[in-house]
């Protein structure tokens, strides 16, 4: 991943020298369990747990084997003495590099999820602050009815919860190891070793693999983040529209230095949620990369692994860094309720059609007849820019149904918030976070 997007927590778990320390950890662990099983004598493991790799030396011999783990063992034993025999004995790559990937993958899946909980607390508390802020609600673009930015927070609050859920269990998807030897069986590395070894690290150990941990727990892994993503982008898209000069009713935070274009110096770009959204392209695209590595020949190829060099560390990396930008926006938000106020306006009255019609109907009308009246008086205030209201208490056959009260009554837009109190204390995630 470019430095660009990369926050250092999450640049530390995916370097060479975390994903080397934690390769040491599988092979001290595995070599613990061999001493427990009395296959190790003590006095050798005494020797074994004091060793370590040499990170240079090991890129030197990499050069020649071409080979991550040959190189990383020979860094370890060349300068040991006998008791180096006993490292990596049993063992297969995988082995080790399957079962430190998923050490490395809960670590950073633990960064995400804090994230992820923050956003959750953010949005939630916005939804309570905004919670009778009025505002337009639209459907393909275009007015619809009232509602609260309030309301809008809460569906997001609502949304980024399940993305927690997802992930939750997807860490306990991905938590597992294997110890298993070149296919599996067991048969060069013993099923207590296994558990063992498994057991100090603090994973699960995988009930049955062949030469991998199988790649189903990684695409379950990578499709959340995907989602989680995706969950992103759509909160990102609504606030770039909502940013458009045209409506001008939030807008995310902006600099008093920061400029938007190299040539108009007025402009102020939605440049973050813009980003957030082309970055979730990247984990979709990832995604997929993880969906097509769960088939490989027989026990194991290696086609999935180069990919995974590349998708695993920046699918993380992406994720964390587009969190973080989002929680900055929602952090500085700027909301302008008087546009909100403005653009209810704009659509003379035509936001109250439904109750409209609902009201003639409930007063005896049919359905076709209040139809084709709303729909008329509603075009007919549109294009002669007149109030719907008043045209609608010239009309006869409206007359005939409603009293000037009535009519009032259909206007008023306290209507459209009569039960938003009702969503707010019959929310659940507000109940959990009040806890």
């Amino acid at each position: 991943m470019i430095s660009r997007y990369t926050l250092p927590e999450m640049e530390q778990i995916w370097s060479d020298t975390n994903k080397y320390d934690t390769w040491l950890k599988v092979e001290l662990a595995v070599c613990w369990a061999l001493k427990e099983v009395g296959t190790i004598p003590k006095s050798d493991f005494n020797k074994i747990e004091k060793s370590n790799y040499n990170y240079q030396r090991l890129n030197e011999i990499l050069e020649d084997t071409k080979h991550d783990m040959t190189a990383f063992l020979l860094s370890i034993t060349e300068k040991m003495g006998e008791e180096g025999r006993w490292i990596h004995y049993g063992l297969t790559t995988s082995d080790v590099w399957d079962t430190a990937t998923s050490m490395q993958i809960v670590q950073a899946a633990k960064i995400i999820l804090s994230q992820i909980t923050q956003l959750k607390n953010l949005l939630s508390n916005l939804a309570l602050k905004y919670k009778n802020t009025v505002m337009m609600g639209r459907t393909h673009g275009i007015h619809a009815e009232p509602m609260t930015l309030g309301l809008k927070f809460l569906l997001w609050a609502e949304e980024i919860s399940r993305a927690e859920i997802r992930l939750n269990n997807s860490i306990s998807q991905i938590n597992f190891g294997k110890i298993s030897g070149p296919v599996g069986t067991n048969a060069s590395v013993s099923p207590k070793v296994e558990e063992l070894t498994c057991e100090k690290l603090g994973i699960n150990v995988a009930p049955v693999s062949n030469q991998i941990i199988q790649r189903d727990r990684y695409a379950d892994f990578m499709t959340t983040l995907a989602i989680s993503g995706g969950s992103l982008e759509k909160f990102a898209t609504e606030i770039r529209s909502l940013q458009r000069t045209e409506i001008g009713e939030l807008q995310e935070p902006f600099g008093d230095l920061q400029t938007g274009s190299s040539s108009m110096p007025h402009k102020k770009n939605p440049d973050i949620t813009e980003r957030i959204c082309g970055l979730s392209r990247v984990l979709r695209g990832n995604a997929l990369v993880a969906l097509e590595n769960i088939s490989l020949w027989g026990e194991r190829d290696i086609s999935h692994s180069s990919a995974e060099r590349i998708t695993l560390p920046d699918s993380c990396f992406t994720l964390n860094y587009m969190l973080h930008k989002f929680i900055e926006i929602m952090s500085g938000l700027i909301v302008n309720e008087d546009k909100m106020t403005d653009n209810i306006n704009m659509s003379l009255g035509l936001i109250y059609s439904q109750r409209l019609m609902l009201t003639l109907i409930s007063k005896g009308m049919t359905r076709d007849t209040a139809y084709r009246i709303v729909q008329k008086n509603s075009n007919d205030a549109w294009n002669k820019k007149i109030e719907l209201k008043s045209l609608i208490s010239k009309n006869k056959e409206v007359n005939q149904t409603l009293s000037s009260d009535e009519i009032d009554e259909v206007f008023d837009i306290n209507y459209y918030l009569k039960n938003i109190n009702y969503k707010f204390e019959h929310s659940k995630l507000l109940k959990e976070i009040k806890k």
